[in-house]
């Protein structure tokens, strides 16, 4: 069962409560980011273990923390560390036991934290709550940045029932994009940006990112699909869309912008979070 947590006030908590066994039915089997595909064989990155021994041994530090524990989504970890690659950018990939076994000094030796599309509950309930304060300590007091893609960026959010990393200062919990509770879980939905492009990106079970940063792409429907802003220190990018995706990830389905275009903004996305870039917004 694979699902993120949607926060209700409590006055709207009784009629959201009211739902047909349907409607039950979809909410608890949703989830971001689950495709897979097969790529070309690639160097292993190293783990934070690897990480730790060249540090020790005089090597740099990567610039990048890539998350692939428990709860995230094996083809997103694998089409993300294509982006990365792609980008010649430095990275390591740490397990949810590997990240909690890190203190806030260790995470704050990288430059950039991403988080991929999963399952939002999962992730967060397979991290220490120590875990969690050390990540959003180093984002929010020593300036580590952080990616968060479908689930990460559920994840970046509030949730009082499943102890997120809560980067939105006002206490902000993401409900899902419109789409959800129409019955769709996955499709190719338009996300135009500030800079008047318009992309047909891969959505699947994602959020939409209302009441938190300045707006940088939205969905049809005018919520956010992509925001960003500083939390603390740190600089955050949050997508609810997949630009990383495949090409296999599309069966089924009519896109008018290439994998090509899509990849691209996926890199943009990173190498802005990675340097604190903004870009630009509504």
């Amino acid at each position: 069962m694979r699902f993120h947590a949607v926060q209700l006030p409590l006055f709207r908590l009784s009629r959201y409560l009211i739902v047909s066994a349907g409607l039950l039915a979809m909410i608890f089997s949703t989830a971001c980011g689950v495709s897979n595909s097969s790529f070309s064989q690639r160097p292993t990155p190293p783990t934070v273990a690897d990480v730790a021994l060249a540090t020790a041994a005089g090597s740099t530090t990567p610039l990048v923390l890539l998350f692939v524990g428990t709860g995230t989504s094996s083809g997103d970890v694998t089409a993300t560390k294509t982006i990365l690659s792609d980008l010649n950018l430095s990275y390591a990939t740490a397990t949810s036991s590997q990240l909690n076994g890190m203190s806030e000094s260790t995470l704050k030796t990288y430059k950039l934290f991403l988080m991929p599309g999963g399952n939002a509950i999962t992730i967060s309930q397979n991290l220490s709550s120590t875990t969690k304060t050390n990540l959003r300590n180093a984002i929010v007091n020593d300036g580590l940045h952080y990616l968060g893609i479908c689930a990460g960026a559920f994840f970046a959010g509030h949730s009082g029932v499943y102890s997120y990393l809560d980067l939105t200062p006002s206490g902000v919990w993401f409900n899902y994009y419109a789409d959800e509770f129409k019955g769709i879980h996955k499709e190719a939905v338009e996300v135009k940006g500030a800079d008047g492009k318009t992309l047909d990106q891969y959505w699947e079970d994602g959020p939409q990112l209302s009441g938190w940063g300045s707006i940088v792409a939205k969905y049809p429907d005018g919520t956010p699909a992509v925001v960003e802003s500083s939390s603390g220190k740190g600089w955050v990018i949050l997508c609810a869309v997949h630009p990383e995706a495949t090409a296999s990830w599309r069966t089924g389905m009519t896109f008018t912008t290439s994998v090509a275009t899509d990849n691209a903004y996926a890199e943009t996305l990173v190498t802005d979070a990675l340097n604190g870039i903004s870009l630009t917004h509504y």
